[in-house]
């Protein structure tokens, strides 16, 4: 299973205080069937708690995602900033996701190296 974020959604993510681990942790419970909500087209929602403040407190994260294949984290925003995204935005990320999901091991590579994904890994 590769897992990458984009770099919007690294830099939120740096800001908010999630790192790698525990986006790593969020996608080994998706793996095991803990998604929050399918919203369609290979995107979901899943919760993700902050050091310290856990997941009602948490953060909310889309993801791009395919079982056991790729995992990209695409967008998030905290609880108490909003409460969901809009009917648009969820077009333009389904559009996002199936793009994401076709790319070859090849295409990935050149993403990462141009800086446009960054691989999540484990720290520890």
């Amino acid at each position: 299973m590769r897992v990458l974020k984009n770099r919007v959604f690294s830099k939120w993510a740096s800001k908010e205080g999630l790192g790698d681990e525990v986006l790593l942790a969020a996608v080994g419970e998706m793996e095991r069937g803990l998604i929050d909500a399918h919203l369609g087209g290979h995107v979901v929602k899943k919760r993700v708690a902050l050091p310290g403040r856990g997941k009602s407190g948490g953060v909310r994260t889309l993801l791009a995602y395919r079982v056991e294949n790729k995992a990209f984290f695409v967008y998030g925003f905290a609880k108490n900033a909003r409460a969901n995204i809009s009917a648009d935005e969820l077009k333009a990320l389904k559009h996002l996701a199936k793009e994401l999901l076709e790319y070859s091991d090849k295409a990935l590579t050149k993403a990462i190296k141009h800086g446009a994904l960054i691989e999540v890994e484990n720290d520890g």
